[in-house]
């Protein structure tokens, strides 16, 4: 008679398959999502820093470029005062070629013109002393002009160099997060691949067993093979199950590279009616300890304790919504999941 029931218990366990298929390419999506979720956040952090250099350099390139305008100014005011000394320059020489022209007409002989002359040659005096001081002005005004010259030379090589500073700094964010994002994408694919060989492993040690299956990138004990009914102790009977686990684990802790930081995740679920066994408050209580006797126990095979997460669900993720006894046992269910850290 058990053997007949266990019979009847294993032909009904294949239809839920569909069912658990579909929710395992949920889980699926949900935890893509989540890793690049996770990934925009580092990246746009990386990218925050980056973005802050980069408006100090704005910053000091439009102090730059106003100190450059700043003296362009003053060079065309510079300017402006050298072409008006050349025109008071040109003008006194014009002067002084008329007052010379008048001197040299006036003749020698007449002793009633000497007091003109002596005039005369006060006058052109007066006009050279004007003469040499607009020089020495105009020869002042090109040492300074020089001099802005070189200061405007100079303020435009920094904001040369600060331009190619910004570049330099646009390029290295964009490489930044193509290196990332290629980090990243490399971690997942070798991940995926460990946790395919992994539940490779599993199905050949546990095939054939109508209520250990594995379900996309879970793997799922009923309830029922490792406690009894509103027990969290691990029953003699699924320990031989567990030692499978525990001996892939420690298997592919030896595979893995160090560099790749990855957890088994333990879940545990129970149905959605209420417990009545006093030692636990409500379901959720139950499928906790359920997951962390379950982790103790590999712990105690040898299974690193750095490399397991337990974690309660409760009745609140079923797999099966109805309220038969089929889908209450269906949702009573230990699940291991190999992540990221």
């Amino acid at each position: 008679m058990p053997g007949a029931r266990s019979r009847r218990r294993i032909e009904a366990n294949y239809w839920p398959g569909f069912v658990d298929a579909l929710s395992s390419l949920l889980l699926v999506i949900i935890f893509m999502l989540s890793l690049f979720m996770l990934t925009q956040f580092f990246l746009g952090s990386e990218i925050q820093g980056k973005d802050t250099a980069l408006s100090r350099l704005n910053s000091q390139i439009a102090e730059l470029t106003d100190l450059l305008q700043l003296e362009r100014s003053n060079s065309d005011d510079l300017t402006s005062q050298l072409a008006n000394l050349q025109a008071t320059l040109s003008s006194a020489n014009a002067e002084n070629a008329e007052l010379s022209g008048q001197l040299a007409g006036i003749g020698t002989g007449l002793s009633s013109k000497d007091e003109t002359i002596a005039g005369l040659t006060d006058e052109l005096s007066d006009a050279q002393d004007l003469s040499d001081e607009a020089n020495a002005q105009v020869s002042l005004l090109n040492q300074q002009l020089a001099a802005l010259r070189t200061q405007i030379g100079a303020l435009e090589a920094a904001l040369n160099a600060s331009e190619t500073r910004d570049t330099e700094s646009r390029t290295q964010i964009a490489d930044l997060g193509k290196r990332l994002n290629l980090a990243l994408a490399q971690r997942v694919q070798d991940l995926s691949r460990y946790r395919s060989d992994f539940f490779g492993r599993l199905r050949q040690i546990l095939e054939g067993r109508a209520d250990v299956r594995i379900v996309g990138d879970r793997f799922v004990f009923q309830s029922e093979v490792l406690f009894d009914p509103g027990q969290a102790t691990v029953q003699a009977a699924g320990t031989p199950d567990l030692d499978a686990l525990a001996a892939a684990i420690l298997q592919l802790e030896t595979e893995i590279p160090s560099d790749i930081n990855w957890v088994l995740r333990i879940d545990g679920h129970t149905d959605k009616r209420p417990i009545s066994n006093v030692q636990f408050p409500s379901n959720w209580e139950l499928s906790a300890s359920r997951a962390i006797s379950v982790a103790k126990y590999l712990v105690t095979k040898g299974v690193s304790p750095n490399r397991l997460i337990a974690a309660g669900f409760g009745e609140f993720t079923p797999l099966d919504p109805g309220d038969t006894e089929e889908a209450y046992r269906r949702n009573r269910r230990i699940e291991f999941k190999l992540t990221e850290g």
